[in-house]
């Protein structure tokens, strides 16, 4: 068994062995990158060489020819062909892809051999962040679906992971809340189940209109309200226990939300904008104590150079306002403060709205000068772009409504149930079964079609192409998978067992060279943030499969029985990596559909 499931892939090994080469080949170059790259004239090509010999003044082919003399003797390189200006193309020997996959199968700690970050640190990520007392809407999908994948992908690499979710349960609209429910006692009593969580939302919205409709028209219930505010601010046990009241039952109806979406949300990890109040007055009083913010007509402001309004003149980020309220600034930056001095945090992950750019890099650049973010803290805001209908618009209903994320995630089940059923008189699925696989499709559709696009790109969502089993969608991943499932329970007495002895078809190579790069997308993926390279990855994988299906019969009598365990092998690996990558972007794989 590889040894705290690592093994290396076989680029990196290559890389490595080019590296010794050019190293004992060329001594006066130094340390020299043989700049190694994927190639559709080989399986890999080496670039370096010309680079070294315009430095160093020499002929290219004949440093390249010194190089592949220094190349150790062994069974890693099965050809290796100088072309052009001193290009290295390079054919891996069979053996040694098959090897290096047995030992990636052999891995029992079920990580495919992907090694974890010793240097991993300790990561806050801040995703998923509804409102109290609001229905969550359309836009707050990209910020759950990306912000959980980056959850799973940092902690499988070996990051330690502190989430958060940063909820607006504070302001001035809970002192209307608030003194409503006072003179309306039971307003946040619901029929039904109190587990539920569209009665919870029905409460909610209920007492939300009722009490907006008071404050709106009675001046002497708004001078109260605005009373209950100051009253809430100052810690007032009656206000307090009446809030919590909203702030527990909305999220009765976020966990259902959630649990639709098919994600974990832990109350401990709930730390809304309540969480910081006691924090607020320290971190203002830290901030003009050390000149980082001054006063401006009576507020408490943070100038930037290079941030300035239509007039030319500089915009600030205003810390506390002129009335003596807090803005979202002082929020946001007594949260670094706590996640940094009191949770350790080596990195702050942000996954917001890309329109909030301006506001996270004022507030980032003013904790610089704080010194809460410094050369060993960073701050990253993972910045997503809007999702949008088929007529390239933001999304919204027919009425011009936004589109409630319940409603979104409903329809796209239903839409991807009426898919599975279509099917599953064919595979035998039971209604149970159906019922099951219609949620996973449905589900894993609008996670992955979110998921696919780069984050900061905005994405059309359209659900007739997002169940579709054609084109890049989870449904075509997860009918690849379920093939593969197919393939083993009808194997009988054949077990999937590597055989480096054997040589490989073309297809069967493209599929084991791509399976071997798993460990090193990961690795990329959590260092940039970038899920989507993930998603793209394992489209490939199932377009490698399918090209395979079609050139290499697994289960033929007509092959031998080795051919058959060794191709049995590929598939097998081929699902297992499936289900990993699947897995760390959060969408499921149903075993047959």
């Amino acid at each position: 068994m590889p040894e705290h499931g690592s093994v290396p892939s076989l680029a990196s090994t290559l890389q490595q062995q080019l590296a010794d080469a050019l190293t004992a080949a060329l001594p006066e170059a130094g340390t020299a990158d043989p700049l190694l790259r994927r190639s559709d004239r080989a399986d890999f090509q080496a670039n370096g060489i010309l680079a070294l010999a315009k430095k160093l003044k020499g002929n290219p082919r004949e440093l390249a020819g010194q190089v592949t003399a220094a190349l150790p003797a062994g069974e890693l390189i099965q050809d290796i062909e100088v072309s052009g200006p001193g290009f290295l193309n390079i054919t891996l020997a069979d053996r040694a892809i098959v090897e290096t996959l047995a030992a990636r199968a052999a891995d029992t700690e079920g990580r495919l051999g992907v090694p974890v970050d010793a240097a991993a640190g300790t990561t806050v990520i801040d995703y998923a962040q509804p409102n109290v007392a609001k229905e969550m809407h359309v836009g707050h999908l990209r910020s759950a679906v990306i912000g959980d994948a980056m959850v799973r992908i940092l902690e499988f690499t070996g990051e330690s992971v502190v989430r958060r979710h940063h909820i607006g349960d504070w302001g001035t609209q809970f002192g209307m809340l608030i003194q409503y429910l006072i003179e309306h006692p039971g307003a946040l009593k619901h029929e039904g189940d109190a587990a539920d969580g569209e009665a919870a939302m029905s409460t909610l919205n209920r007492v939300y209109k009722a009490s907006r409709a008071l404050f709106d028209s009675d001046e002497e219930f708004k001078a109260r309200s605005r009373d209950r505010v100051v009253a809430l601010q100052a810690g007032d046990p009656e206000t307090l226990e009446l809030w919590q009241g909203f702030v527990d039952e909305s999220k009765i109806y976020f966990h259902s939300v959630f649990d639709k979406l098919d994600m974990e949300v832990r109350d401990p990890d709930i730390v809304g904008e309540s969480g910081y109040n006691d924090m607020l007055e320290e971190t203002c009083r830290i901030l003009e104590e050390t000149g980082v913010a001054v006063r401006s007509e009576g507020a408490l402001c943070v100038f930037f150079d290079d941030v300035l309004g239509p007039d030319g003149n500089k915009v600030p980020l205003i810390v506390k306002k002129t009335n003596g309220g807090y803005g979202y600034a002082a929020t946001d930056l007594s949260a670094i403060r706590d996640r940094v001095q009191n949770l350790k945090a080596d990195t702050l992950l942000y996954v917001v709205d890309a329109r909030q750019s301006l506001h996270f890099k004022m507030v980032f650049e003013t904790a610089r000068r704080a010194g809460w973010l410094n050369e060993d803290v960073q701050a990253v805001q993972l910045a997503f772009g809007t999702v949008l209908g088929k007529d390239g618009k933001p999304f919204k209903t027919r009425e011009g409504e936004t589109v409630r994320l319940e409603d979104l995630l409903d329809e796209a089940v239903s839409r991807a149930t009426a898919v599975v059923r279509e099917k599953a008189e064919k595979v035998g699925l039971s209604e149970d079964e159906i019922v099951e696989n219609g949620r996973y499709v449905g589900i894993g559709a609008v996670k992955y079609a979110d998921l696919s696009t780069s984050a900061v790109r905005d994405y059309k969502f359209d659900l007739d192409q997002m169940v579709s089993l054609h084109g890049e969608t989870s449904v075509y991943l997860q009918y690849a998978y379920a093939r593969i499932q197919s393939i083993l329970r009808k194997a009988g007495d054949a077990v999937p067992a590597a055989h480096p002895e054997l040589a490989l078809a073309p297809a069967e190579r493209a599929l084991g060279l791509h399976l071997d790069q798993f460990g090193e997308v990961l690795s990329e993926v959590a260092s940039g943030y970038e899920p989507h390279k993930l998603a793209a990855y394992l489209y490939q994988l199932a377009s490698h499969l399918t090209t395979f299906y079609d050139q290499c019969q697994v289960l033929s009598p007509d092959n031998a029985p080795e051919v058959v365990e060794n191709r049995l092998f590929l598939v097998d690996l081929t699902a297992r990596t499936l289900h990993r990558g699947m897995e760390l972007l959060g969408i499921r794989t149903p075993e047959r559909l």
